[in-house]
């Protein structure tokens, strides 16, 4: 009688499996796998070899905490019958006297996860013997075309799946700068947290079996992370504040990298992190969806419009001196940030697969819960706001017009209507480069051609007739009570001209110097009169800080200037902000806004114009000293200074990136002197090769984020 088949041990061959499934990164000792591609493993016996006819094998891969075969939760696939009912795979590669290698393969829309691997064996006559193989995890591929996420570039598959660094664009659409950042989707325990966040999510705490089953699906996951990078409805990782007081917890703007954030989340039992801002939101959503093998990008939108009754327009209200009034519905915010996921949309009618955004940041609910996307960016281009998921919310983001009203003894009187203020320099991370990319044309035709109109028109009909999917209305009120007047701010049959073109008068703001904080703020108000006649104007402006979301603080200066232009005549009206004006009303935004509103005795129409100034740090400078090799040691210079003319304490310096250092380096420097320059030497050892970033910032009682970074590329050997 013939011997039952006994297993003795199993080799995952986790090493050459993650090599060839680009999971190397993110570790080697444990297998890390990606669906619709096969992977190989070798099973020991012990005593005899398998012989086909006589020995059957039979797999079963599990995944989530009540494996369902109905559901695909579990999998059950014989090395022999490939008439089996199951799409996953099993095929002998080489059977040895003692040995067996088999490849696996689970199929391009199986569920993402931590799976648990088992065997049984059935021998002719003996007994069934079942043993488990041990665990490993699956995760999207963007290499295989069968896959919801394929992408077709590999240039395009290094940068958004397997680049652990890049830039957010921050400031403004007249000064856009790029702030470093370490996503570090591949470092030590990244993973395990990311897959955690999914536990955590309400879905799987209400009913675990089918939010496991529906993990194979991208639109699905990404609408589950969405939810989860937040903590508006759940134990998500960030808290956002938008205000000036972050003593509790982190400054958003300190920040330069996820995996701090990502760490102290699971540290600390899942407890939301405090604080995030927008681009905090959309990073760390980024980090979790490269980990999970979706491609995605990180996105800016300047201008970027927060509608919130739904009929895609902003109502800003100013006082008679120009200064804007603080609006609790509707706001501009002078930036916003999002990501952009890759992936087919079979929920939608052709064509519309590709860019999805989603965007973390909690500003209105989905469905009931904050999350905000997938909205596909060919929809929102096209004016297509009825299709899945909030795409009226983003459309409004990047196209909705800009009503001004001057408030004026509790009268409102409207000044203009801006067709192209909102959305402006939509920007991303260029390819394998750290050059800027413009993504305007992805989400709208170009401002003032009949197409944009013609889209902008058809988004407004859909809304009106109750066309728009999720949380967004366009019946409801607008954000003020609408003043009874023939010129009504809804009205789309006519367009308004600017108070400028009556007038026939042009005012400009013109900076004479770069901005740098510590430094008075010196720029000149240009009057030209464009007309035939003579005019005598009498200018209000004044100056005050902004948050990045458009919220207004008090004014801090203000000043009246009397022009008088004869009839094609140009003037200037100098202007200087002392430091020592602005340095106590900055926000850490380190946004000012200056604003002139002008009258024309022998007119009633006013004009409006304002300009937004980012102040300007210097950078700090880090300095490589000799060649990066992995695991040999390294040291770093990182230079930096007080901009101010004044001391400044609780100085702090934070230092990381991925593959360099194995956490977040932080050192105290104390007080630095007025303009007082320092540099430290760190040193550190490589563990990664390849391309990596240093990210750093300084923070201090005066400032919190004064940012630099280097690219270093590490050597294996010598």
């Amino acid at each position: 009688m013939a011997q039952g088949l006994e297993l003795s041990v199993t080799d995952f061959q986790s090493t050459w499996n993650n090599v060839q499934h680009h999971t190397e990164e993110i570790r080697s000792d444990y297998l890390i796998v990606r669906r619709g591609q096969a992977f190989n493993i070798i099973l020991y016996f012990r005593g005899r070899g398998f012989q086909p006819g006589l020995d059957n094998i039979i797999f079963v891969a599990d995944t989530g905490p009540l494996p369902d075969l109905a559901k695909g939760t579990r999998a059950v696939f014989s090395l022999a019958d490939h008439q089996s009912p199951s799409p996953w795979m099993a095929s002998l590669e080489t059977n040895r006297a003692t040995s067996l290698e088999v490849s696996l393969c689970a199929p391009p829309t199986a569920a993402v996860g931590r799976y648990l691997l088992k065997v049984h064996i059935d021998s002719f006559e003996g007994s069934i013997m079942a043993y488990q193989l041990g665990e490993f995890i699956l995760l999207f591929n963007p290499w295989c075309p069968e896959d919801a996420v394929y992408l077709e570039s590999e240039p395009q598959r290094q940068e958004y799946v397997m680049n652990d660094y890049g830039f957010i664009y921050q400031g403004s659409k007249n000064w856009i700068r790029p702030c470093p950042w370490n996503y570090g989707q591949f470092e030590e325990n990244i993973i395990d947290i990311c897959l955690e966040l999914l536990d955590k999510n309400l879905n799987f705490q209400t009913d675990p079996a089918t939010d496991c089953a529906l993990r194979g699906s991208p639109v699905y996951i990404s609408r589950v992370v969405c939810a989860m990078i937040n903590s508006n409805d759940d134990s998500g990782v960030l808290n956002g504040k938008w205000s000036e007081n972050y003593s509790d917890g982190t400054n958003p703007a300190e920040w330069t990298g996820s995996v701090a954030i990502l760490k102290q989340w699971h540290a600390t039992g899942c407890q939301p992190v405090r604080y995030g801002q927008c681009w905090v939101f959309a990073a760390v959503m980024c980090t979790v969806m490269r980990c999970l093998g979706i491609p995605t990008r990180v996105i800016t939108n300047f201008d970027s419009g927060h509608d919130t009754d739904g009929n895609l327009i902003i109502d800003e209200y100013y006082d008679s001196t120009g200064r804007i009034l603080e609006n609790k519905k509707d706001t501009v915010w002078n930036f916003h940030v999002w990501n952009e996921c890759w992936m087919a949309r079979k929920d939608l009618p052709p064509g519309y697969g590709g860019w999805q955004v989603l965007d973390a940041t909690p500003q209105e609910t989905s469905n009931g819960l904050y999350c905000c996307g997938p909205a596909s960016v060919r929809a929102i281009k096209e004016g297509d706001v009825d299709l899945s998921y909030d795409t009226a919310f983003v459309f409004s983001m990047v196209n909705a017009d800009c009503v001004s009203w001057l408030i004026h003894e509790g009268k409102e009187q409207r000044l203009h209507r801006d067709t192209n203020s909102v959305g402006n320099f939509i920007s991303t991370k260029s390819i394998l480069s750290d050059e800027r990319d413009d993504v305007t044309e992805n989400y709208k035709y170009e401002e003032g051609s009949p197409q944009e109109r013609q889209v902008f028109l058809k988004a407004l009909q859909k809304l009106k007739t109750g066309g728009s999917q999720g949380h967004y209305r366009a019946d409801s009120q607008p954000s003020r009570p609408m003043p009874l007047s023939q010129d009504s701010p809804r009205s789309l049959d006519r367009s308004s001209l600017r108070p400028s073109d009556v007038i026939e008068v042009s005012l400009k703001f013109q900076l004479l110097d770069v901005p740098n904080m510590g430094q008075d703020i010196r720029f000149v108000l240009l009057a030209v009169n464009m007309s035939l006649q003579f005019k005598d104007l009498k200018v209000n402006l004044s100056a005050q800080s902004l948050l990045h979301d458009g919220s207004p603080l008090p004014p801090f200066w203000q000043d009246t200037a009397f022009i008088k232009l004869f009839p094609e005549e140009a003037k200037t009206h100098p202007c200087q902000i002392p430091y020592s004006q602005y340095s106590q009303y900055l926000s850490t935004d380190k946004l000012i806004r200056i604003s002139a509103l002008g009258e024309e005795k022998s007119s009633p129409e006013k004009i409006l114009v304002d300009k937004i100034i980012t102040l300007v740090y210097p950078t700090i400078v880090i300095n490589v000293l000799g060649a990066a090799i992995v695991n040999q040691p390294l040291t770093i210079q990182v230079i930096f200074s007080n901009p101010l003319s004044e001391p400044v304490a609780d100085c702090v310096l934070t230092v990381e990136g991925s593959g360099l250092f194995k956490k977040q380096q932080r050192v105290l420097i104390g007080v630095l002197k007025p303009q007082h320059r320092a540099s430290i030497t760190l040193k550190t050892v490589p563990f990664k090769s390849g391309q990596r970033q240093i990210q750093a910032n300084l923070r201090s009682n005066k400032f919190k984020d004064i940012k630099g970074y280097k690219n270093v590329y590490v050597d294996l050997t010598l």
